[in-house]
């Protein structure tokens, strides 16, 4: 089985109504007209497109941060560009970053969630999640972990509910591997530094992870990319950020030798 895994594109733009200068929107719309838009490229997103077209993988797999500040008008922008791969057909999971859930308006929230209905084809909605999805060889626990929070923050919350999805699914015999997909890492390793764009709640999740109870984690929100594995491929992977490091991975699983291989793909 061969995955394409993707994150972090950060599509941006001006404040797209005047309630942007009293929210936390305009944070986002001060950082990325000063600082993201000279960072992300979304030419490399569409070369990301190019080369999942041509290599037509199993599974696609986005880990969130889709935009700079949730606005409609920067979701329009990605959607405009994997609007192929969707045509394509090709089975997507997504799960939205702490920039695609930022603030409340109901406008930004409604077209985040219509953003993981288009991207997933309806396999499931924002409101389903944590979801339990199969794809082939592999089972994928879809998780949330980003919700609006304040001025200065960036870190996500695996909430009760969630961790608790996960430890039921985690005790029941495993039928094949299991892959969590969630917008922040789960294993942290500087966490009173990170303190402001780290996740929390999750300790219970990472003892499954170290357990082997969950086979692979997925993630984005570091746009550099890393990958703490064993020898069978087993462990965390951070896509990195495909419009800043023009990065992406792809995994492929080898149900007979029942290892991950890992490869860093740069555009």
């Amino acid at each position: 089985m061969k995955i394409i895994h993707f994150s972090d594109i950060h599509a941006g733009g001006p404040a797209e109504d005047f309630l942007a200068y009293i929210d936390k929107r305009w944070v986002g719309v001060f950082n990325y007209t000063f600082r993201r838009k000279f960072q992300h490229d979304l030419s490399r997103l569409e070369k990301a497109v190019s080369y999942i077209l041509s290599h037509r993988p199993d599974l696609i797999v986005c880990t969130g941060d889709l935009t700079s500040t949730g606005q409609p008008g920067e979701f329009a922008k990605v959607r405009a560009i994997l609007k192929k791969v969707v045509d394509a057909a090709i089975p997507f999971i997504f799960v939205p970053g702490n920039h695609d859930y930022y603030v409340h308006r109901p406008k930004c929230v409604n077209y985040m969630k219509s953003m993981v209905e288009y991207l997933c084809g309806g396999r499931y909605t924002f409101a389903q999640l944590p979801a339990l999805q199969r794809h082939k060889d592999l089972d994928f626990l879809v998780v949330n972990e980003s919700w609006p929070s304040n001025l200065i923050s960036s870190h996500g919350l695996m909430k009760r509910d969630t961790c608790h999805f996960v430890e039921e699914v985690c005790s029941r015999p495993a039928e094949r591997p299991r892959v969590i997909v969630g917008h922040y890492p789960l294993i942290e390793d500087h966490p009173f530094l990170r303190v402001r764009h780290r996740l929390f709640g999750q300790q219970k999740v990472v003892e499954l992870l170290r357990q082997g109870m969950i086979d692979l984690s997925l993630c984005g929100h570091v746009h550099k990319p890393y990958a703490k594995l064993d020898a069978s491929g087993r462990g965390e992977s951070c896509a990195g950020s495909v419009t800043r490091n023009g990065c992406m991975s792809l995994i492929e699983y080898d149900k007979f030798k029942n290892t991950f291989i890992h490869q860093q793909i740069q555009l």
